[in-house]
């Protein structure tokens, strides 16, 4: 399985990434929704992507939309993984396609929670 981790953190990056390969998966990185876009018309059709809501360049929230506006992508799973707790926030992500919301900060239990209910555990 193949993953994009797209935060403008690199801390950020890291602890997901090293999640990520532990469950199986095959991880890009991105430091904001342009560069994440970049890396999904180079590398196909990716199986989740975990995204930040606050970054430079183009918001997760911007780049859910663009996203799912393409067909291509219409299998991948979005994450959004954000300190943005507002309700509206949250309901504005899942309105533009977002599968799942994840509060920061997390834990890797959290997270494995969350891949399994997308069906993308390996545990």
């Amino acid at each position: 399985m193949k993953a994009i981790v797209i935060d403008d953190s690199r801390a950020i990056r890291i602890l997901l990434k090293r999640i990520l390969v532990a469950q199986g998966f095959e991880v890009f990185e991105a430091g904001d929704g342009r560069q994440a876009i970049d890396e999904l018309e180079k590398t196909g059709c990716i199986d989740l992507a975990l995204v930040d809501w606050n970054m430079p360049v183009m918001t997760g929230y911007e780049f859910i939309v663009e996203i799912r506006a393409r067909a291509e992508f219409a299998a991948m799973s979005i994450m959004m993984v954000t300190t943005e707790s507002e309700t509206s926030q949250v309901q504005l992500a899942l309105d533009a396609g977002a599968n799942e919301y994840i509060m920061k900060p997390f834990t890797d239990d959290v997270l494995k929670e969350k891949l399994m209910l997308l069906g993308l555990s390996q545990d």
